[in-house]
């Protein structure tokens, strides 16, 4: 299997960057919450709780980290304000190592596409808006400046705009998208993609599907009958379900997690826009609570700023100096 996304200095400047004001508001935070104080005590902790809601890591999130900073605080009886960078950054790294079962803090999660079979099929979910047509535009950049074979399938039918930005983006990086146009049958595209994919010995088939959570029944059936079709071109897929989420839409992020979730199995994560906003607490409270892997984080504009998500990289970043 090949693993892609190895972290290079440039690509940790743009994070840097992506994350600065989610940083910078964090610091500015926790300035205010241990002004004054020189060890960590209940008052310190209670503070704290405060600084990891508002900056969107989420109620259960923050518990979770709050009871480890006490059992650190338990333990060495003695703790400075001076350390709880430090302790913070173990924790939360040490919180989204067992969030996707991993057991490294340092593996980027791209995915990876096995040499047993062709091709390797991703359907990509997420409500509209949220960045998911420019999300499988990079990716299949990405893809293809790695050597793979590349094919999209516009099946998000219901948005005219939708199609038209897949058939853009095809153009743009160099990869067919097959299309049936707006208001066709979703399942016929993706069908036509994968069995394109198949004759082509394509790498990767990724498929675009509609974002509407209004009717969460018809959904589940869409993407159902998606799945049924392709299936047979290719028994065991999809292999992978990618949502994407809007991380500057903080907690309305993890209403659409748990909505994708209970409508279909999600196996990976992409959340974009984080440069925008001082909300990237959020990957750290979506990827604790749903144990789903975060596998890429859009922390820019340009077709190189959709990142492999490495969990070190990431909390260095968000928590560092």
């Amino acid at each position: 299997m090949a693993l892609f996304g190895l972290f290079s200095k440039d690509k940790k400047e743009t994070l840097d960057k992506g994350l600065e004001k989610s940083k910078q508001s964090f610091f500015e935070k926790m300035g205010k919450a241990i002004a004054g104080k020189a060890t960590v005590d209940e008052e310190v902790l209670d503070e704290l709780e405060q600084v990891l809601v508002t900056s969107d890591v989420g109620v259960d999130t923050m518990v979770k980290i709050i009871d480890r900073i006490e059992a650190r605080v338990a333990r060495d009886k003695y703790l400075n304000t001076s350390e709880l960078d430090r302790i913070l950054r173990e924790e939360i790294a040490a919180l989204l190592t067992e969030a996707d079962g991993s057991h490294t803090t340092t593996q980027a999660t791209d995915f990876r596409i096995p040499e047993d079979h062709q091709p390797h099929v991703v359907l990509v979910v997420g409500v509209n808006g949220v960045g998911k047509t420019t999300t499988i535009g990079k990716l299949a950049h990405q893809f293809k400046q790695r050597g793979k074979n590349v094919i999209l399938g516009a099946a998000d039918t219901f948005r005219a705009a939708a199609v038209d930005q897949l058939k853009l983006w095809g153009e743009r990086v160099d990869v067919p998208v097959v299309s049936h146009g707006m208001n066709t049958d979703p399942a016929s595209v993706a069908y036509d993609a994968v069995k394109q994919g198949v004759e082509q010995k394509a790498d990767l088939v990724i498929v675009d599907t509609a974002g509407r959570l209004h009717n969460k029944v018809n959904l589940m059936n869409e993407l159902s009958k998606i799945k049924r079709v392709i299936q047979k071109f290719v028994p065991e897929a999809p292999h992978e379900v990618l949502l994407v989420l809007d991380g500057s839409t903080g907690q309305n992020a993890f209403l659409q997690a748990r909505e994708f979730t209970k409508a279909t199995e999600v196996t990976a994560l992409a959340i974009t826009k984080l440069d925008g906003s001082a909300k990237g607490g959020v990957v750290i409270g979506i990827s604790d609570q749903f144990k789903i892997p975060v596998k890429y984080i859009g922390v820019g504009e340009k077709i190189e700023d959709l990142q492999v998500f490495n969990k070190m990289e990431f909390v260095d970043s968000l928590f560092g100096s």
